[in-house]
Formats: C-alpha cells, sequence, structure tokens
C-alpha cells in the first residue's frame, strides 16, 4: 500500500512539539510517528505531507528542503477558530527513479481524495503536480488546474518533464480529464509570446501579476472553480522569501500570497493545494508556514453554494447584451457572484441545464455596459465543468 511508504515526521520535530503552548499547531495535528504509526483518517479534513523529490528541477537545488524546519514554523503558530482535523502524515522520500516517486505521490493523493480529506503537499519541485493531477483519475471526470505562478511551464518536448515543462505533461498525457487551467500571477518576459498564444489558443485563462496585485480580489472566483491548486514559491518577490538566486525582484507579497492562500481555502471545490520551488532560508520556512495556515483558515469558512432563482439566498440578474442575454445570480450570504454560460458540451455539467461560472461584480457590471466578460466568453467556447 501506498501509505506504507510514508516515512514519519522526525524526532526532531516531535521533539519541538512536546515544548509548544497547547493553543499551538503543533499539539493539535495528529502526525505520524515511529511509535504510533499513522494518525487515523476517519473524519481528518487535511493531510499535510512532503514529497523529497528534486531530479527533475530545471534549476538544480542548492541542497535539500529542510522539511523539518517548515514544521517547526508551522507547528509554532496558532490554531484559528477552526473546526479543522488537521493530520501530518510525514514524508514521501525519493523513489528508485523518477517515476517510482510519481507513483506513490499518486496513489497516497488518491487515497487521501477517497476519504475526503485535503492534501497539503509541500513538494521541493512544482512537476510534483502531475501525479497529483493523475490522482484524480478515479475520482472526478473532469479536473479544473489553477497554478499561481510567474511561468506558464509548457515545454518544448512532451516526452521530458520538469519543473518549467510539466504543464506540457498534463495537457497531452492520455486520458486527457484536464478541463480548464489558469495561471494567476504570470510575468510577461519569464514566458515566450507562443505560450501565450498557447494559452489564448486553448482557451485557458491567465493574468499577469500587475493586474491581481492591484485587485487581489481578482483570483476568488478563478479559484472558486479550481479543483487543484499549485503554487510555485518562486512567483512570491525574492525579498519576501529570504532567497535571491532563484527567485525575482519582482512577484506577489507576503500579505497577497497568503490571501489567494485563504481565497483556495475557502473554495469548496478545491481538493488539493501544492506548495512547491521552496528553498532554504528562515523567511521562507515562515512564509511556506503562514501559506499554509492561511489555506487551512479559509476553510473553516467554506460555503456550500449552488445558485438558484428558485432559492430566497440569491437575486438572479438578466442582462440583455448586443449578441447575448446573460443570466447573473448573486448570494445574500457570501456576496459572491455566478454567471450562466449554455452547456455547449453537455457531459461536462451531466445535465442539459447550463453551466455557472464564479465571476465577480465587476464582470456584472461590464456586462451591463455590453462589455461581455472575457472569462465567458472563453467558457463558452469549450462548456464549463
Amino acid at each position: 500500500m501506498a501509505f506504507d511508504f510514508l516515512v514519519p515526521v522526525s524526532d526532531k520535530v516531535l521533539a519541538y512539539s512536546e515544548l509548544l503552548p497547547p493553543q499551538a499547531l503543533g499539539k493539535n495535528i495528529h502526525k505520524h510517528t515511529e511509535k504510533k504509526g499513522l494518525p487515523v483518517f476517519a473524519n481528518a479534513t487535511v493531510a499535510i505531507f512532503a514529497v523529497n523529490e528534486s531530479r527533475n528541477a530545471f534549476e538544480k537545488k542548492p541542497e535539500r528542503l529542510d522539511v523539518d524546519e517548515i514544521r517547526i514554523q508551522l507547528y509554532r503558530l496558532m490554531t484559528g477558530n477552526w473546526n479543522s482535523t488537521i493530520l501530518d502524515i510525514g514524508d514521501i522520500e525519493e523513489g528508485d527513479t523518477v517515476e517510482d516517486t510519481y507513483f506513490v505521490v499518486k496513489e497516497v493523493v488518491a487515497g487521501l481524495l477517497e476519504e475526503n480529506i485535503i492534501p497539503i503537499i509541500i513538494g521541493a519541485t512544482q512537476d510534483i503536480t502531475f501525479p497529483t493531477y493523475r490522482a484524480f483519475d478515479k475520482i472526478k471526470d473532469m479536473v479544473n488546474l489553477v497554478s499561481i505562478d510567474s511561468r506558464f511551464d509548457f515545454g518544448e518536448d512532451e516526452e521530458l518533464i520538469s519543473s518549467h515543462s510539466y504543464m506540457t505533461r498534463i495537457i497531452t498525457d492520455k486520458p486527457n480529464n484536464l478541463f480548464n487551467f489558469s495561471n494567476i500571477g504570470y510575468q510577461s518576459y519569464f514566458n515566450a509570446q507562443e505560450e501565450i498564444d498557447l494559452m489564448e489558443r486553448l482557451f485557458f485563462d491567465a493574468y499577469r501579476l500587475g493586474d491581481i496585485a492591484a485587485n487581489i480580489s481578482l483570483a476568488e472566483p478563478i479559484l472558486r472553480s479550481s479543483h487543484i491548486v499549485s503554487l510555485d514559491l518562486r512567483a512570491i518577490r525574492a525579498s519576501e522569501m529570504g532567497l535571491y538566486k532563484n527567485f525575482s525582484p519582482n512577484g506577489f507579497t507576503g500579505r497577497e500570497i497568503c490571501a489567494i492562500a485563504r481565497y483556495a481555502g475557502i473554495s469548496d471545490k478545491v481538493s488539493l493545494f501544492g506548495i512547491y520551488e521552496g528553498e532554504n532560508s528562515m523567511q521562507a520556512f515562515q512564509m511556506i508556514a503562514q501559506i499554509i495556515w492561511y489555506f487551512i483558515e479559509g476553510i473553516s469558512f467554506r460555503i456550500t453554494e449552488f445558485p438558484s432563482s428558485k432559492s430566497e439566498d440569491f437575486t438572479k440578474f438578466t442582462v440583455p447584451t448586443d449578441t447575448e442575454e446573460l443570466i447573473f445570480y448573486k448570494s445574500h450570504v457570501t456576496e459572491r457572484w455566478w454567471v450562466e454560460v449554455p452547456s455547449i458540451l453537455p457531459e461536462h455539467t451531466k445535465t442539459n441545464s447550463a453551466a455557472l461560472l464564479p465571476c465577480t461584480e465587476e464582470d456584472y457590471l461590464d456586462a451591463c455596459n455590453q462589455i461581455i466578460p472575457e472569462r465567458w466568453f472563453k467558457a463558452y467556447r469549450k462548456g464549463f465543468n
């Protein structure tokens, strides 16, 4: 069984957690230990584990990621007003081959998903996103993936996979269960024009760093429809991470990335959160810990909503435009917005009814001014899950 390959949390981390006050996360996380084995999965909300695989790194790592120190920084944070049951199930070490590691990651993630547990993965390199995507094969027919990254990570050779080319493997690998891919925070000078054009041809969504930084709430509806969230820590500016060699002076601030992580947690569709490409510095360890904290904080505020004109919790708005009649819904509970998209691919919604695309109030106001939202147009062109 894949869980047999998990290495328990180290004695160093366990000893540190014994010294923490009762309100600290380390005192409230159920840990995989050498003595007691794996914690009980029943009724767990999230399971944290690390993947110490970096052989497919595009830039070779100067040293092994110190996941013990990340855990120490996470454990010392105080718990919020949460009802979440949190597990730390240890580490996946390198297999004989990279494909062996991928297999174990896939099986562990699939096992957690079957238990309705959300995996939080601390991965050395972002190519680990590929086996996590494949873990959904028997869980969900079509998957939406959001990458928070300065790059799109398309490579030229689909036979090879690295932390800069894993997306090519995802969109070409069979069976193809990827329905939508969205990038949050790309920086134009890191992406060839051919990659930007490919995003357009495939009707994928891409949001520049400047646009998201100017209005962080734009990230919320993107994440609301996502199943997998993959965060490349190099999307965060170097000064925020205390790292400079492989990091850029431009990127998200710590406050912005934590807000995005919280939005990901609030989304009731997000079933996996991966944090990749970390390197060793005390600032980076603290940043990763705080990102995880905010994601779990978001989970505690999840509300499952399904807009309907028959529900008193929603107001329906019909907006006639020159080419389409758009139907919007606003929640009175969360003040979130959705817009109907006629389903041109009924198998994506399992019904003949319109699909619902998360959107913003700005999208509604644009429609009132005869401007059809770009995300609506892309979703219309390919259907929406």
